[in-house]
């Protein structure tokens, strides 16, 4: 299992089930034993701390902290602080592996409108994810499966602080030594990002909202000057038209703000807190505010509206959408949009359904319909709801007052029902595969506790003599290896007997081994396939697989130091 693992493309959650398959019919293990892992509280809290990372993604919860957070840095140190404190706070408490999904596009936006090389960020992103992830017991799914197995081997459940006091010196040193030396040992390369630029040039118009932070600043401070897929062209306040807009041009509440720019500029600025489409059709489109989309379609021959404006074609009655902007020869269209007449072949930006695009693909209206994203625009309204609820959560857990699956179950719960998230959505952000794999590995640790196997690799540990301190260092970089090698949670689980069996032979206190594991098994920097979020930046940044070592293996032997310093004195031995 671990060679295929190591060299095969098959994915780890087919691997992991064969080898289960094989333990099964070889009579090693017996169904209950093989599918333990799937009623393990820690398994189950990875699952449902998905739906609570989705309730805070789908309200741009994670989006308007980093906005605030990120800001416009001077120097490429002060970019570093300003990424990796929040970057490592959110990670404490959401999946790591959700918070680099929710945080690399706003990350790569921030670095174009810098003009830093996203290569020189994403890297930095994954580790401090990572670090961050250390925490606290729900800032990985690694921490909450070693706590699964104290519960079910050793009967002892943690808190979800009690690791605070390893895991927040890690964060702080990788914050540290990123700002101190990111610059000189990550590469300037160009990433996937930097695209041609599109054919297609649209106008969009977004109107500043009352109720948002942006009334009273300035375009800059707004975050509004340096956007990576459009530009602010002209302000229509009232009568009066303001053109050549300067960066220190202040905004009013009501202001229209014409963007120009490609499809992607609308998506944007549709992550813009404080901004709305000022198309007035777009409050009377009868679609929830979680099932719309942004989708491009090109007017085809049968187009029922041909030769006539926008607003006599009923466009948004007949076809459930709202024009934001129109291309005709890839050239924007000026004008009050519901007066321009449609012809074939104009290009038109639409906020719709999300079953526009099956509903319409194969329709002769249109030539070409095509979503520019699948995510529905986020509803800034519910982020301060869905914050709170992560909040009570943590309070909850932290007091003692409920264990993390129960705190974890009511703030999904909340979510749902405050409509923070769809009930349709939940199956969608569950990631099965990352389920099974670590469902799985429980019956292989479980198969080497019962053959012995844990046994005789916890005494050929424990050969290389040295006492108490030196058994836990070599079950540090034990694990430290086989994570690199492998997922983070095969290499816990499978670690996991081994350490307690060298703790139990040594007669040493057995939680040291098993906060060693969940440290070293969660901590990979230096090969990208031994992390999930190492793998989902490494194409994005452009980086290549020394890229990772170079910065990896300084990073490993900082916290690793650190880690074998500070456990003993925590957890003595």
């Amino acid at each position: 299992m671990l060679v295929t693992l190591a060299v095969s493309r098959v994915s780890a959650d087919i691997i992991l089930m064969g080898a289960v398959l094989v333990l099964l019919l070889t009579g090693v293990l017996k169904p209950a034993e093989a599918f333990i892992g799937f009623a393990n509280p820690g398994v189950i809290t990875v699952a449902v701390l998905y739906v609570v990372a989705a309730g805070l993604n789908e309200t741009g919860a994670v989006q308007w902290i980093a906005h605030n957070l990120l800001g416009r840095p001077k120097s490429i140190r002060g970019a570093y602080t300003r990424l990796t404190f929040p970057v490592g706070g959110l990670s404490a408490f959401l999946n790591n592996t959700t918070v680099v999904a929710m945080m690399m596009p706003a990350v790569q936006d921030w670095a174009a409108r810098l003009r830093i090389p996203a290569s020189k960020l994403l890297i930095p992103l994954s580790y401090m994810a990572i670090l961050g992830g250390t925490a606290t017991l729900i800032g990985t799914s690694t921490n909450l499966v070693v706590d699964g197995l104290l519960q079910s081997q050793r009967n002892v459940s943690m808190s979800i602080f009690e690791i605070s006091a390893i895991g927040v010196p890690l964060m702080i040193a990788g914050a540290l030594f990123l700002v101190l030396f990111g610059n000189k040992l990550l590469p300037n390369r160009a990433g996937a990002l930097e695209q041609l630029k599109s054919a297609r040039e649209y106008a969009v118009e977004f109107v500043v909202d009352s109720s948002g932070p942006i009334p009273g600043k300035s375009i800059a401070t707004a975050g509004l000057r340096n956007l990576t897929h459009g530009y602010l062209a002209e302000i229509q306040r009232e009568d009066q038209l303001i053109t050549g807009v300067g960066p220190d041009t202040v905004l009013n509440t009501g202001d229209k703000l014409m963007f120009i720019g490609d499809p992607r500029c609308a998506i944007e600025l549709r992550k813009t807190r404080g901004l709305s489409p000022s198309a007035g059709d777009v409050g009377k489109l009868d679609v929830n505010h979680y099932q719309r989309r942004l989708v491009e379609v090109v007017i085809g021959p049968d187009f029922a509206g041909l030769g006539k404006a926008i607003r006599e074609s009923r466009f948004r009655s007949r076809y459930q959408a709202v024009v934001l902007s129109i291309s005709r020869g890839g050239n924007r269209q000026t004008g009050k949009i519901g007066d321009i007449e449609l012809r074939v072949g104009d290009a038109l930006l639409l906020e719709t359904s999300t079953d526009f695009v099956e509903q319409y693909r194969f329709r002769r209206d249109f030539m070409l319909v095509s979503p520019i994203n699948d995510e529905s625009p986020a509803n800034f309204r519910k982020a301060p709801m869905a914050i709170a609820i992560l909040a009570v959560m943590i309070l909850l857990n932290a007091l003692g007052l409920v264990d993390v699956i129960v705190a974890a179950l009511l703030a999904a719960g909340a979510m749902l029902a405050t409509g923070c998230l769809a009930v349709g959505k939940v199956r969608r952000y569950i990631d099965m595969q990352v389920i099974i794999v670590i469902a799985a590995s429980f019956a292989l640790g479980t198969a080497m506790e019962k053959t012995g196997a844990a046994s005789t690799l916890a005494s050929s540990l424990l050969g290389i003599g040295g006492g108490h301190w030196s058994a836990l260092a070599g079950v540090y970089v034990s694990t430290m290896l086989c994570t690199e090698l492998l997922t983070n949670n095969a290499a816990a689980v499978l670690m996991f007997p081994i350490a307690m069996g060298v703790a139990d032979q040594s007669g040493a206190n057995f939680m040291p081994f098993a906060i060693v594991v969940m440290i070293a098994a969660s901590t990979s920097f230096i090969v990208p396939i031994g992390y999930q979020t190492n793998l989902m930046v490494m194409s994005p940044g452009g980086y290549r697989f020394m890229d990772f070592v170079r910065i990896g293996v300084p990073m490993s032997i900082l916290t690793g130091a650190i880690s074998l310093a500070l456990i003993p004195l925590i957890w003595p031995l």
